[in-house]
């Protein structure tokens, strides 16, 4: 059997997330779930996430890999006891993070062209 392993955590997962806050919480959840997994939101999503549940830490062996994604990033918001403005700060800072990366990388780009 061919599986597919992602490498942190997966865009496929995001709407998952919608119960560990308020109704604003839920609402940006809900639209991120559904935008690509490339949209700049994503990936602004996926790196909140990251950051919260040290995925780069994580390992194949590692008991927060034997949980799954789901449970040990359900693990960590919770364990942050975060209202849905601190949430979505977190979030926000994230996207700010994303969109300079892309800028950057796109300004590079275009010098090397």
């Amino acid at each position: 059997m061919d599986r597919m392993t992602e490498l942190f955590f997966p865009h496929g997962l995001i709407n998952q997330l919608s119960d560990l806050g308020g109704p604003q919480w839920r609402d940006l959840v809900d639209r991120v779930s559904r935008l690509p997994d490339t949209h700049e939101d994503s990936l602004a999503m996926r790196l909140l996430v990251i950051r919260t549940s040290g995925c780069v830490k994580c390992h194949v062996g590692s008991y927060k890999a034997g949980l799954g994604c789901i449970v040990c990033t359900q693990r960590a918001v919770r364990g942050l006891n975060a209202t849905d403005a601190s949430l979505i700060r977190r979030f926000n800072r994230a996207q700010e993070e994303v969109r300079r990366f892309l800028k950057q990388h796109a300004e590079q780009a275009d010098k090397a062209a």
